[in-house]
């Protein structure tokens, strides 16, 4: 089993990097084809999986890399799926409460970065607001931020099953 899921530093890379494009096309076809409009912790959650991917690609392509290295890159890919897996449960959070609890709607993310500055349009993404506790889709009774959290937890768990494995991992490249 081992050999199967963790054989070496490339491929590790390969299933995370991969996995990351697949969330990002999954959350462009919601975006573009459905017509779902992301909220601020939508594109939040989504620049998670961006920068996982970029990541994972820096890491792939890095040839050669020692194995303090290869764990830099483990441990950095974790602590974006970490930041992934809070956003995700605060949007969950948020959509779980009672509507007179709800925050209010902010305005809209182009007028905020028109506006403001990033540091702040990240603030106020990172706290969400009312638009951020509406479920616009479902699928099994789980809502999009469900969903994504499965996949930020797996990939998690693959990236820690990664670290753990890493000795034998970087010998095979």
């Amino acid at each position: 089993m081992q050999n199967l899921l963790f054989f070496n530093s490339r491929k590790t890379f390969g299933v995370l990097g991969t996995s990351s494009l697949g969330l990002i096309i999954v959350a462009l076809i919601f975006e573009h084809a459905l017509l779902l409009k992301p909220c601020l912790l939508c594109y939040a959650q989504r620049s998670c999986v961006y920068l996982l991917l970029l990541l994972s690609l820096i890491a792939f392509l890095h040839k050669n890399q020692s194995l303090n290295l290869f764990r830099t890159y483990l441990g950095l890919s974790i602590a974006v799926i970490a930041s992934g897996i809070s956003l995700s449960l605060r949007q969950l959070y948020l959509q779980s409460l009672p509507a007179d609890l709800v925050p209010t709607c902010g305005p809209d993310i182009d007028y905020l970065f028109e506006t403001l500055p990033v540091l702040e349009v990240f603030m106020l993404a990172i706290r969400g607001d009312g638009n951020c506790a509406e479920v616009l889709w479902s699928f099994l009774g789980v809502s999009i931020p469900g969903w994504l959290l499965v996949a930020f937890v797996v990939l998690f768990l693959y990236a820690i099953s990664s670290l753990y494995f890493s000795k034998d991992l970087h010998s095979n490249s």
